[in-house]
């Protein structure tokens, strides 16, 4: 079974970015193997729009078959929301708690992202998973692409 990887809209960016593209393209280069499904929402789609027009189109170079689309339902707007009443992150964050309810309740195997002060967070992470297990869902597991690189054995 190929593992399920939510990205967020940080992964797309950081596929062109000096700092992150190394990491980036090597999680690419597993999907285009075929050794991963990207999970994408429709959140994804809507934040793309004002992004340049390589960040926006770079997901339409892949096959649609390495993709699995999932969209925003009032169940994650209301998790979201739940993440911000409970003060895991400000209101200012709604978009990335979106994106976490998104993949919480979709069951992802892991969220990506390089976004270190919201999601990529151990404090953070650790509230994010409270309320889930409190409210009924799974925990969700969240990381950066270093953590998905295959490296090889030296």
């Amino acid at each position: 079974m190929k593992q399920r990887i939510y990205i967020d809209t940080s992964i797309v960016g950081g596929y062109f970015d000096e700092e992150f593209k190394e990491a980036t393209q090597e999680l690419f280069k597993r999907l285009e193997r075929k050794e991963i499904i990207f999970v994408v929402s429709d959140l994804l789609d809507l934040e793309l729009i004002d992004a340049p027009a390589n960040v926006r189109n770079l997901l339409y170079n892949y096959s649609r078959n390495n993709f699995e689309r999932v969209s925003l339902t009032e169940e994650s707007m209301k998790l979201a929301d739940t993440y911000i009443s409970e003060k895991v992150v400000g209101l200012t964050c709604l978009e990335d708690c979106r994106h976490i309810a998104l993949a919480t309740i979709n069951k992802v195997d892991v969220l990506v992202s390089w976004n270190f002060k919201h999601i990529v967070n151990l404090d953070r992470i650790k509230s994010y998973n409270s309320i889930n297990l409190r409210l009924g869902y799974s925990m969700i597991e969240i990381r950066s692409p270093k953590d998905l690189i295959n490296y090889e054995d030296e």
